[in-house]
């Protein structure tokens, strides 16, 4: 596989990944530069480009909340999840599980589609 290849699927894994994450980090309120500096500091590269568009949508759908902080010399927007934010979460966590118990169960039994 060409690393073209890789980079469009691995595109298409972290559409549905990264809506998990956040969902996931925003059980503490946070503003989004210090979400994609623990993202990175776990190892995920994660672009402020990518990251905000993602908590408008997230915003707009009523799965988050924001609030603005002016309170300093430069004003944040935090974050926090909403109740229907956390119920989704919740079924997202659970189509994840289903899918990793059915790939690991696939890699134990070392079955290769022929």
């Amino acid at each position: 596989m060409t690393d073209p290849e890789i980079g469009s699927f691995e595109t298409e894994m972290n559409r549905g990944f990264l809506q998990i994450l956040v969902l996931a980090l925003l059980d503490k309120e946070a503003y989004g530069y210090a979400m994609v500096r623990t993202v990175r500091e776990l190892g995920y590269d994660l672009e402020e480009n990518t990251l905000y568009p993602l908590l408008r949508r997230l915003e707009k759908n009523g799965w988050i909340k924001g609030q603005w902080d002016v309170r300093e010399d430069r004003p944040r927007k935090f974050y926090a999840i909403s109740d229907r934010g956390r119920a989704l979460r919740k079924a997202l966590f659970a189509v994840w599980k289903k899918q990793d118990d059915v790939l690991r169960r696939v890699l134990k039994e070392d079955r290769h589609v022929r």
